[in-house]
């Protein structure tokens, strides 16, 4: 039966934050300023980390996740919505915390974090807990994040497009550089249990994937599901999903007549936004920034 949604931010306009770093890597302040309690996070064993870069496919993911986790028991999915099934580890805004909720949750949890590797919480690694990561290539996740920040209010000040491509590429927006973000979860799946997977590939093959991420959390799906799942999690379908489309959270907080949650999520809408000038300057940069790592993302054209 699915549970009753009782939303605890307040139909009210709050101020958008400022950015505060954390060795090194900028944060909204309401992660900063509660950075202890992120790092005193206690995890389980058989906890199931979701983390990625923001707008790299992380609701995507999440969904296809819970659904594998439930045997695609299409009620239990709907339950609530997407982010009260997976809480968002760091999140401490609107008088809602991510850690309060993860608290809630009986095991095996599953949790979704935007934390770089490097600061991530110790106790995950001393549970040993089993991480999936999803990375999109840097032109398209610029772009997704850049309307994620016109219409979210939880978000910093997004200025223009040209102002936010420049943070973007100095590293100077929520969650840091995205080099580093991808860089540094691209060596550490060597040593630790980690599923790195790419929305590029997600996009191309579904079904390829998710059967990847099943084996990943040891489930073992009958094919009927497996065809419901690449269904229900497909673009169209979380689309209109208010369990996945962030339709439950007031036009206060996520102004939704800004920008959809779920805008196109398509590959290569980059091109509807970078001139010929940004493009070229653009990967210049890229290929400084990624010329020493052994990461490499298909060309999208």
């Amino acid at each position: 039966m699915a549970l009753n949604y009782h939303p605890e931010i307040e139909d009210v306009k709050p101020g958008r934050p400022q950015l505060k770093h954390v060795q090194g890597v900028a944060f909204p302040d309401w992660v900063a300023d509660n950075w202890q309690q992120v790092q005193q996070f206690q995890a389980k064993p058989g906890d199931l980390l979701i983390a990625t870069y923001p707008k790299a496919g992380t609701t995507w993911i999440q969904q296809i996740v819970d659904f594998i986790n439930c045997n695609g028991d299409v009620e239990m999915c709907n339950r609530a919505p997407i982010h009260h099934r997976i809480p968002f580890l760091e999140f401490f805004a609107y008088g809602s915390s991510g850690l309060e909720r993860i608290e809630k949750l009986s095991s095996p949890r599953m949790i979704k974090t935007h934390l770089p590797i490097q600061l991530i919480p110790k106790s995950v690694w001393e549970q040993d807990c089993k991480v999936i990561t999803v990375a999109r290539n840097a032109k398209d996740n610029l772009v997704s994040y850049f309307h994620f920040h016109r219409m979210d209010r939880v978000m910093p000040e997004p200025g223009g497009w040209q102002e936010f491509l420049q943070m973007f590429k100095d590293g100077q927006v929520a969650w840091g550089s995205w080099y580093d973000y991808v860089k540094g979860w691209w060596e550490a799946k060597e040593k630790h249990r980690i599923l790195f997977l790419f929305y590029e590939d997600l996009k191309e093959n579904p079904r390829r994937e998710i059967l990847k991420v099943a084996k990943f959390m040891e489930k073992v799906l009958e094919e009927d599901v497996v065809e419901k799942i690449v269904h229900l999690s497909s673009f169209s379908a979380m689309k209109d999903n208010p369990m996945a489309n962030y339709s439950t959270v007031p036009l206060t907080v996520m102004d939704q007549t800004i920008s959809r949650f779920m805008r196109k999520g398509e590959v290569g809408d980059w091109k509807n936004h970078f001139t010929i000038a940004q493009n070229e300057a653009f990967d210049e940069h890229y290929e400084r920034e990624m010329a020493e790592s052994s990461l490499k993302f298909r060309e999208v054209l």
